[in-house]
């Protein structure tokens, strides 16, 4: 299994750094907001929101900030033996490998949680930061092994995306994300699936689960009164959902919240 060496992340409008001989270990970065710039074997690769690039062990690389533009991403150094090379194509190849993610909120998540496993370093946080280490090498890897997605098809998703950022309290259907970008129901349903790797409900719950994280942990509402808000009339659904995205319970969100209230 990969072994994780170090993970953080860039923040800013100055950053600059440079390995005319490459690194000891294999880079994994992940562009969260805004631009930067890297040349790789003195290929010039822009990196935006969505983007990863991985650039192998011994690459001379170097990188910057494009200027007066903030930029955040997340970057993991591991290492990989033969065997673990051998197993992932995206590994065995050699090269650098640029793409824009179409599963960038499922490799977001992961990333994030890597990071905080890396900086918190509870029990076993090694062994937890290489199996997620590896489940994102597989996410990556199979959209490797799938090739290039259509521009055309990432605009259409991205359009899905954002009519569902914009109205994830509400019921949303096939019919209407087929009517956004001007394609069938069922397009627009296989499409999204096949580009996000999540069906639309899935995404649905998520959003609204990002937003209920936020109103358990800053809100004066309850969980039932948070549930109604997000579209939900059953709060047991709610919870289901909100423990199956999350891991954790409203509840232990509440309790939070009114222990950091009284402290």
């Amino acid at each position: 299994m990969p072994t994780v060496e170090d993970v953080h992340q860039d923040n800013g409008a100055e950053w600059y750094e440079q390995a005319e001989n490459g690194l000891d270990c294999c880079l994994l970065t992940l562009a969260t907001y805004g631009k930067c710039i890297y040349w790789v074997n003195g290929e010039r690769h822009i990196m935006e929101r969505g983007d990863v690039l991985l650039i192998p062990a011994h690459t001379p690389y170097y990188g910057k900030s494009v200027p007066t533009l903030v930029h955040t991403k997340t970057v993991v150094g591991f290492t990989v033996s033969a065997e673990d090379a051998g197993a992932l194509p995206l590994l065995r190849c050699g090269h650098p490998y640029k793409r824009r993610l179409g599963r960038y909120e499922s490799v977001h998540d992961r990333i994030r949680v890597l990071r905080e496993q890396w900086i918190d370093r509870p029990s076993y946080y090694e062994l937890m930061a290489q199996s997620i280490l590896m489940e994102l090498l597989i996410d990556i890897s199979r959209e490797y092994d799938r090739g290039q997605i259509r521009t055309e098809k990432y605009r259409h998703v991205d359009h899905m995306k954002r009519y569902i950022e914009r109205n994830y309290r509400e019921k949303i259907t096939k019919e209407e994300l087929g009517e956004v970008i001007g394609r069938t129901p069922n397009y627009a349903a296989s499409l999204f699936k096949e580009v996000t790797g999540r069906t639309i409900s899935e995404c649905v719950h998520r959003q609204r689960m990002k937003r209920a994280v936020y109103m358990l942990e800053e809100s004066t509402l309850n969980a039932a009164e948070i549930a109604e808000f997000l579209g939900y009339k059953d709060v047991s659904y709610f919870y289901r959902i909100f423990k199956k995205i999350t891991g954790g319970s409203p509840s232990a969100l509440l309790k939070d919240r009114r222990t950091g209230a009284n402290a």
